[in-house]
């Protein structure tokens, strides 16, 4: 195995972790951009209004999207274990 093949797999493996996660952090900025704006608006301050729409909604969004990060993930593994003979020279 060499360095280059070593490069390609964790930088595969590490565009691959943002295109999984990226959905539901958008979903979590989004949802907090929102609430805080209200808040402004409304000069409603309390701490614990952010947390339980965020967690709901990142929730909805792994229920959601959790079959495509879930293939996602488990196409980059079969390709990785289906080319293991090509990294064992």
């Amino acid at each position: 195995m060499t360095v280059d093949d070593v490069t390609t797999i964790v930088s595969s493996g590490l565009f691959l972790v943002i295109k999984v996660s990226g959905p539901i952090l958008m979903i979590s900025l989004i949802i907090g951009l929102i609430i805080s704006i209200f808040q402004t608006v409304t000069s409603i301050q309390e701490q614990t209004l952010t947390f339980v729409p965020k967690i709901m909604c990142t929730f909805i969004g792994i229920i959601i999207l959790g079959n495509w990060m879930a293939n996602e993930l488990v196409g980059f593994m079969t390709e990785l274990w289906t080319n293991f003979s090509l990294y064992t020279r």
